[in-house]
């Protein structure tokens, strides 16, 4: 018996969840967290600083590695691109220094995405397909440019969008699907495999389109638009829309993305009044499983808006950056592990390394920060819920002949339902 091949091994999976729930008591008594500072590591600068704090066109709105995690992609304004093999040296800190690639767009650069890329679990099954890595862009007059990271070459112009293209992901099943979002109020979904193909176009939100996330399985897109009060999920598979995720309250999208195995989806918003919003849903039942807010304290709360946020593809952490730091939550042991860069001027976007340990931040005035992550070990039990809930839905695991208490853990039902994340000032 293989037991990574948890699509025809169910039971195999589950008695690993039996025994790692006997072994808890054990493993609490281990210490799980290695003890690193998680401070500020390295900081590249743009080549033109911003004259004015506040001023347009310098903005890093994007920053991704490749899925191996040997490149750095970052758009350092001015309609720049820069392509920098991974780890930095300590020329790589100063622009024009290092080995890199400088790729001109001429336009606003509001998105990148690395491909093709493949899940872990997917990799556990699948053998990666041999496509040279290439690095796709979405820029403010709705052109998509792909690139050839190798050797820094135009590879296609994708046209069609009417608008900015907010955003890019590339399917993590080791395919050239791109799926692209829009101020258009449009998704597209493009095959880079097929020359030439026209693209599928899913249309339905009355918004600008912000933000997609693809589920690990590649089965299902996840987008939300600036001021609807609701989240959009499509089926990859038929091109179709499959249901909303809805909010009670007037609410301003932000973001999403998919944990790991797919079993929850994170979504932030924020409102004036009410301040952010970082909730987790259970993407198959359309059930809100946890909701953490801001700081309640904080005299800015009603300001302080959340930007971006990102799952780990290394344990249960959630980063998320809002206009006063960078924090990163354990959600597995509901604690906060990360509270940083707390400067008002801050980032508008963040990016996990692939094999963890690192995140980078990109800031208004052109800057990209990066941050020692504190090195968790994942626990038996969340590596064995992770290998099962990758291959079955929320209503395949309440159907099978289990204890509550495993039930719960398998469907993320044991975490608190809400829960107030306070700031490094005012942390109890």
């Amino acid at each position: 018996m293989n037991p990574y091949d948890v699509r025809g091994n169910y039971a195999f999976m589950i008695s690993v969840v039996r025994c790692a729930v006997r072994l808890e008591g054990v493993l609490s008594k281990v210490s799980l967290i290695v003890t690193e500072p998680h401070d500020l590591i390295a900081e590249l600068k743009p080549a033109h600083p911003p004259r004015l704090y506040g001023s347009a066109g310098c903005e890093t709105w994007s920053v991704r590695f490749s899925p191996d995690g040997s490149y750095f992609a970052w758009s350092m304004g001015h309609g720049f691109v820069k392509l920098l093999s991974w780890p930095l040296t300590s020329e790589d800190t100063e622009a024009g220094r290092s080995e890199e690639k400088t790729l001109n767009c001429r336009q606003t650069v509001w998105a990148l995405a690395f491909g093709p890329c493949m899940s872990t679990q997917d990799a556990l099954h699948q053998n990666r397909r041999d496509h040279e890595l290439l690095l796709a862009i979405g820029l403010n007059n709705g052109v998509i440019q792909v690139w050839v990271v190798s050797t820094g070459n135009l590879r296609v112009t994708l046209t069609g969008h009417q608008a900015p293209v907010r955003d890019l992901v590339f399917a993590p099943n080791g395919s050239l699907t791109l799926v692209s979002a829009s101020r258009d109020k449009t998704l597209r979904i493009w095959d880079l495999a097929k020359k030439g193909a026209s693209p599928h176009v899913l249309r339905g939100p009355d918004y600008w389109v912000f933000r997609c996330s693809i589920s690990p399985d590649s089965s299902v897109i996840a987008s939300v638009c600036n001021l609807d009060s609701k989240v959009y999920l499509w089926s990859l598979r038929s091109y179709t829309f499959m249901r909303h995720l809805t909010y009670d309250h007037e609410r301003t999208m932000a973001s999403c993305d998919f944990s790991q195995d797919g079993a929850l989806l994170a979504i932030a918003s924020y409102h004036s009044t009410t301040g952010w919003w970082l909730d987790l849903w259970d993407p198959y039942t359309a059930v809100l499983l946890t909701r953490a807010e801001d700081c309640e304290v904080c005299a800015y709360r009603s300001d302080n808006l959340l930007t971006s946020l990102s799952f780990s593809p290394v344990g249960l952490l959630l980063a998320f950056k809002d206009y006063r730091a960078l924090r990163i939550w354990d959600v597995e042991r509901d604690k906060l592990v990360t509270d940083t860069d707390h400067n008002r001027a801050g980032g508008v976007c963040c990016a996990f390394h692939p094999h963890g340990g690192v995140i980078a931040t990109g800031c208004r005035d052109g800057h990209v920060k990066f941050w020692r992550v504190p090195r968790l070990v994942p626990s038996l039990k969340h590596l064995s819920r992770i290998a099962l809930r990758f291959s079955i839905s929320t209503y395949q695991v309440e159907a099978l002949p289990l204890p509550p208490k495993i039930l719960e853990y398998l469907t993320y039902r044991d975490i608190p339902k809400q829960k107030t994340l306070y700031c490094k000032e005012h942390c109890r």
